[in-house]
């Protein structure tokens, strides 16, 4: 088990930046949007209405969903849509169960890097455009701006979000503070409107409404989505932090502010256009748009880490190709950078930007991929509270099941926004799966062809390594679980003839937790011929350093890395008449594998000590 964050005053500010940035910012576009999609103007009935509905969708999605049951899911101090798969997984539900989630799993991990391309886009946006609300002298520069803003963004993501961390914090500190003094400014100019906390209200809309109910419904959930980085970042901060943030300023900053747009909304007709910039006034607009633009990036800024953990954390568990990870942090664990896709999602965010020119018209496409992600949640949720809580069925069944109706119906509503934006996120979503599921069906594959054509080590042992000739120093040969012999021995011997004097086949696992620990890190088991089998093992938040991990315990297996040559295969699948992947994902997985970065360089074996044998696979 990790060691738990320490519960500090840093800790429950740096959570408030880190964590909170994206639904910290929702206030900016959220009424605006229901409002919008209510179409029934500012009378003080819609109004409350659609507040309760606003309220309490953060009450039951945030509170009672995420602060309440999901944060509970911790795996070894880590959250996350992975790590709770690797929790649901691990619960022995069964293979045919086993592979269900993982289809769940992927499917909500393939919807996450569809909002954190349009989460940056949308909240940028929305805070550039307050500087419409001072002077439409502004407008023709609003995209502009935007752009310019996101690309100084993804720019200095390489120096890693640390150098710049310490500031989020107290940003989000005054940012919270001034929702809340603002809304509470308003609210005592039309105390009325406290009547939208009685829940009572929003039922009463959802039951009267018909479809437009539904329409009001996907434009309430954008008020939660940033309801995933709760959970997702609950590793670095630790979940009393996070809870305490919540309940203490997020949550009643939040609904006070709502509050105060709905009743500046009833005294000021003319704040229906923009209700967020219109509770200021004229003089505070530049330095609000200020404040609110570093409040975005820092929202963006979150995801676009997320977007970074969670590459890794497929990797490491074979859902995707190995790319460059790069650690920006001696300290944490959890800050790195993947080039790959930083550039990937600058390019598609700066295109979403001009392709849809407002936060209205991206709103249309916001919500769709976040409400999928959390029904894939509730799924996993429901799993591990049943196998490893221990919660009987009838238990799950009404929890689980009336926080996965909820789910259904946001993802309903915001299934309505397909024709009009939605589709981005879900054909975003659709691209990652087909890789995703492409690369590790293909890699199945790739292990159980080349175990096929060889032997197993405990037959290599006894019949084939006493009859070769024995070379000096140490061979090191990256071998798979299966117990047999690694490819590139095969072919070593098979062309050299030769077997080193002392040969490691040394099999690195990937464990369903985050991290492991260092008297845990490996597991040696000496075998004859003076040949010994070495597992690694390493959490999927890990990078796997094997130099580091063998050299670490010297008394218990010495190495000497200067006399040693690490012999990695590397794959080249080919067509064939088996049956395995349809012809189209057999040239994905070929293009996957070729531009994927090689075993050598993503286990950090020294260049002058690897040697890389090349193998033709017939899939």
């Amino acid at each position: 088990m990790a060691e738990a964050p320490k519960f500090s005053a840093a800790g429950i500010v740096g959570s408030l930046g880190i964590v909170f940035g994206d639904i910290g910012t929702s206030p900016i576009y959220t009424f605006r949007e229901c409002l919008g999609a209510a179409g029934r103007g500012a009378d003080p009935a819609t109004v409350t209405d659609l507040l309760s509905l606003i309220l309490w969708t953060l009450a039951v999605v945030v509170t009672l969903k995420y602060v309440v049951l999901v944060m509970r899911a911790d795996n070894d101090g880590e959250g996350g849509i992975v790590a709770l798969l690797g929790l649901a997984r691990d619960a022995e539900p069964g293979p045919r169960l086993s592979y269900a989630l993982l289809v769940a799993g992927l499917v909500g991990a393939s919807l996450f890097f569809g909002d954190g391309m349009i989460t940056p886009a949308i909240s940028v946006l929305s805070a550039v455009e307050g500087l419409d609300t001072a002077t439409p002298v502004f407008h023709p520069y609003i995209v502009p701006i935007t752009v310019a803003v996101l690309v100084a963004l993804f720019a200095v993501q390489s120096r890693g979000s640390a150098k710049i961390g310490f500031l989020f914090g107290p940003v989000m500190v005054v940012w919270f503070t001034l929702l809340a003094a603002t809304g509470v400014a308003r609210i005592l100019a039309y105390p009325a409107v406290l009547a939208a906390l009685d829940p009572r209200h929003a039922v009463a809309f959802l039951a009267t409404h018909g479809t437009v109910s539904l329409v009001v419904l996907g434009s309430a959930f954008l008020s939660v989505t940033g309801a995933e980085a709760l959970y997702a970042d609950m590793g670095h901060f630790g979940r009393g932090p996070i809870r305490l943030s919540w309940s203490a300023m997020v949550l009643p900053a939040l609904a006070l502010n709502y509050l105060g747009q709905g009743a500046n909304v009833l005294v000021d007709a003319d704040a229906l256009h923009n209700p967020f910039y219109r509770m200021f006034p004229g003089w505070a607009i530049y330095p609000v748009v200020a404040l609110a633009a570093l409040a975005t990036v820092i929202a963006s800024q979150a995801v676009i880490s997320g977007a970074f953990s969670l590459a890794q954390q497929a990797i490491q568990v074979s859902l995707m190709p190995r790319l460059d990870v790069r650690q920006t942090s001696d300290e944490a664990m959890g800050q790195v950078y993947v080039p790959q896709v930083n550039w990937i999602l600058m390019v598609a965010v700066i295109g979403l930007v001009f392709g849809f020119g407002s936060s209205e018209r991206l709103a249309s496409a916001y919500g769709i991929a976040v409400s999928g992600t959390m029904v894939v949640t509730t799924l996993l949720l429901a799993v591990v509270a049943r196998r490893r809580w221990g919660w009987g069925l009838p238990l799950t069944v009404a929890v689980m099941g009336t926080l996965g109706a909820v789910d259904v119906a946001f993802f309903a509503a915001n299934a309505l926004k397909v024709a009009d934006g939605g589709w981005f996120p879900l054909l975003v979503g659709a691209l990652v799966f087909t890789v995703m599921s492409t690369w590790h069906r293909g890699r199945s594959l790739v292990v159980e062809r080349i175990d096929e054509e060889n032997a197993a080590i405990d037959e290599f042992v006894r019949d084939g390594a006493p009859s070769l000739h024995r070379v000096k120093g140490t061979g090191v040969f990256l071998a798979s679980p299966r117990g047999t012999i690694p490819a590139a021995l095969a072919e070593n011997i098979r062309h050299n003839k030769v077997l080193h004097e002392r040969v490691v086949l040394l099999t690195v696992v990937t464990e369903p937790t985050p991290t492991v620990r260092p008297e845990r890190r490996m597991v040696v088991e000496p075998m004859e011929q003076n040949i010994a089998r070495v597992f690694l093992h390493f959490g999927f938040a890990e990078r796997p350093d094997v130099p580091k991990a063998l050299t670490a315990d010297s008394a218990r297996f010495a190495i000497d890395l200067d006399d040693t040559s690490f012999f990695v295969g590397r794959a080249m699948s080919v067509p064939g008449q088996r049956r395995g992947l349809a012809p189209w994902r057999e040239r994905l997985f070929a293009f996957l594998s070729h531009n994927a970065v090689g075993a050598s360089d993503y286990f950090g074996l020294p260049p002058a000590r690897a040697v890389e044998i090349g193998m033709r696979v017939d899939l």
